[in-house]
Formats: structure tokens, C-alpha cells, sequence
């Protein structure tokens, strides 16, 4: 089996390391941070099954039952069984659409059933439904576990270039080490790109900048809240997300909204990110009366859209090199992790992976 070198420790890393260990392969993890510390940070993801293209529907069903394998494996709750609201005029075609998929059942909601579930949110009375195998990702807890079945496997430093060598090797020069390697994973977030680059391998992705708030709930339910999208605009914003923390009492909001960056990481315009993080207290007056609308705490992140929609990712594979991009992938950690590790050892990218079949697109 292979030796390979896993750049970056966020949570397609580990789940990438995690994969080629159970293969047998000998896996090395590189990442300059704390594990999960870049663009997996936060208390929580949503888990949701919704998707406009059919074939990340298809891939987020595996990845929901290998979430479960790992809660085996691993011995923790990762995914809570809460389930995933969604509101909007888009819920029909997203219910309808789920509908082939019966590992993913939905249930449509009245006013008052969707009160029950989510008795922070304000009046409404428009479409909603119910994810119900969705739920809020526990990814501290997820990260942890991750890491410590890797233990040593995990290494602390900073990659500053990989190049392939004339015996058919992967070169990679951290701050303090050269070494070689059959095959090298790139998953370093924003820095992908750019390590890419050198290896010939064109990621087309847009860097932006995102910021999500955390909210305390005025009268904590002792119920576990669902995740919550909103795309109604009901309540003056659409693309609007949120997840609950392991701990009841706190909400974290966010919405769709990012501002543009630099190609070397630089944010245009600071300004933007704190707009958004007072249109996202603004959201909450206006929609989720529930939480206390003054910030508990605040996460930035970077985002690596690619040009084919919001929920676009794919692999560019070359030579010993694989390198991964998009956008909202934590939910598909495991099964990113599978194609990665299937990659690493054959060469091959499995479909629907490749770059070229856009996965994820738009329309």
C-alpha cells in the first residue's frame, strides 16, 4: 500500500486519513494549526439532504449512513437526530425531489407543527418541511475523534511547496522537513489552490469571506432544536442557515452572504464582514424573537466557491497529486473522505468526483 501525505487537518483531511487507514495505507497529516482549526472551525454544520443536482443528493445519502458507521466506530454522537427545517417557496420542489430517495424522508409541516419544532422562529405560515434524518453536525466532537484515532499520523507544520520528482514521487518541503511520498492529498482550504498551482493543476475557485453569529436562546426549550434554513425572504433575507450548539442554551446564525477576497487571502473590504454580521442581528430581531439578538460569539471563515454553484466540489488528480475544492462540504466529510483515500491508492477519481462532471451544480 501507498504512503501517503494528507496536506491540511480540517475535517476532509481527517475523514481523508481516516479512509486510507482503514485501507492499510500508510497516511502522514499535515496541517499548520489545530486540527479542525481553518474552514471546519465552529461549534456545528447542518446536516441536510436537499440538494439541486440529484447526484449530490444521491452522494449525501451515503455520507449520512457512513456518518452513522463512524458514531459506531468512534463511539460519539456526530450527527444529532433532531432533523433539519427548511422554509421557503422552494420547499415543495425539495420535498418532491427527496421523494426518490427513501433514505431521506421529509415531512411537511403546518404553522403549527413548525412552531413545535422550532418555537424560536416568528409567525409563519408559508411552506416548511422537515429533514427528518438531517440535524446539526457535531464537528468539534467530530474532529476530536478523528484526530485521536490518528494520533501520531498527525503532524504539526506548514507545507511550502510540493513538487513531483523524476522517480515518480510526491516531494513535500514543510517549514522544517523534506520528505517523498507515493501520493499527496491536497485539502488545505484556501490554500489549496496555490499548491495546486505549481503542480499544474487549474482550480478555478473564488475566495470570499463569511462571518456566522451565535446567539443565546432567551428561554432554552428542553427539546433539541432542529437546523433551520430560510429561504423565504419573509423576513428580508433568503440563503439564511442556522445550527444549534451542543449546548441548548446558544444558536448559531448566518447568512448567505461573503465578500471578496484577494487571491493571496487579502479581504477587500473589512467593512463588509462586519455588515454582515449586523444584517444577520438585524435577521434575528426581525425573524427569531427566540434568541437574545445581541452576539454571543462570532466565526469567520474563508469560502471556495467554484464556478458551478453554491454546493459545487470536485477532484483534480495528476501525476501522484489529488486536490480537492468547494464549498459546504462538511456534511460530506465521510464520503469526500472515501473518494479521496479511493484516489490516493488507484489513481483513479471515482465518479461523480472528477472536476469535470461539476458536481453539485446549479440548475
Amino acid at each position: 500500500m501507498p504512503h501517503v501525505a494528507v496536506v491540511g487537518a480540517g475535517i476532509i483531511g481527517l475523514s481523508t486519513a481516516f479512509a486510507l487507514q482503514r485501507r492499510g495505507a500508510e497516511v502522514t497529516v499535515v496541517e499548520s494549526g489545530r486540527p479542525g482549526g481553518g474552514q471546519s472551525a465552529g461549534q456545528g454544520r447542518i446536516f441536510r439532504h436537499a440538494h439541486t443536482d440529484a447526484r449530490l443528493i444521491e452522494q449525501v445519502v451515503h455520507s449520512r449512513a457512513l456518518w452513522r458507521q463512524w458514531e459506531d466506530e468512534l463511539g460519539a454522537e456526530l450527527v444529532a437526530p433532531d432533523g433539519a427545517v427548511a422554509i421557503g417557496d422552494g420547499v415543495p420542489a425539495k420535498a418532491e425531489a427527496l421523494g426518490a430517495f427513501p433514505d431521506a424522508p421529509v415531512e411537511l409541516l403546518t404553522p403549527a407543527e413548525l412552531h413545535e419544532r422550532l418555537p424560536a422562529l416568528a409567525d409563519y405560515d408559508g411552506p416548511a418541511m422537515l429533514d427528518v434524518r438531517g440535524g446539526a453536525i457535531r464537528t468539534q466532537t467530530a474532529v476530536r475523534a478523528l484526530t485521536d484515532r490518528l494520533g501520531a499520523a498527525v503532524v504539526t507544520d506548514h507545507v511550502l511547496a510540493v513538487r513531483r520528482r523524476d522517480d515518480g514521487r510526491v516531494e513535500v518541503r514543510t517549514g522544517t522537513d523534506v520528505r517523498a511520498f507515493d501520493h499527496v492529498v491536497l485539502c488545505a482550504g484556501r490554500g489549496t489552490a496555490g499548491l495546486a498551482r505549481a503542480l499544474d493543476l487549474d482550480l478555478p475557485v473564488e475566495l470570499r469571506a463569511h462571518v456566522r453569529v451565535t446567539f443565546a436562546v432567551a428561554d432554552p426549550d428542553p427539546r433539541p432544536a432542529p437546523t433551520f434554513q430560510d429561504g423565504s425572504g419573509v423576513f428580508g433575507e433568503t440563503g439564511v442557515y442556522a445550527s444549534p450548539y451542543p449546548d441548548p442554551r446558544l444558536y448559531a446564525v448566518g447568512l448567505s452572504g461573503s465578500t471578496p477576497a484577494h487571491a493571496d487571502g487579502g479581504v477587500v473590504d473589512p467593512a463588509d464582514l462586519a455588515e454582515l454580521a449586523e444584517r444577520t442581528v438585524a435577521y434575528v430581531r426581525r425573524a427569531l424573537p427566540g434568541l437574545r439578538p445581541e452576539p454571543v460569539e462570532h466565526v469567520h471563515c474563508w469560502v471556495t466557491r467554484l464556478p458551478w454553484g453554491e454546493d459545487g466540489v470536485g477532484l483534480w488528480s495528476r501525476d501522484g497529486v489529488t486536490a480537492l475544492s468547494g464549498h459546504n462540504l462538511f456534511k460530506q466529510a465521510p464520503v469526500l473522505g472515501e473518494a479521496l483515500a479511493q484516489t490516493a491508492v488507484s489513481g483513479q477519481v471515482p465518479e461523480p468526483w472528477h472536476h469535470s462532471a461539476r458536481l453539485g451544480r446549479d440548475g
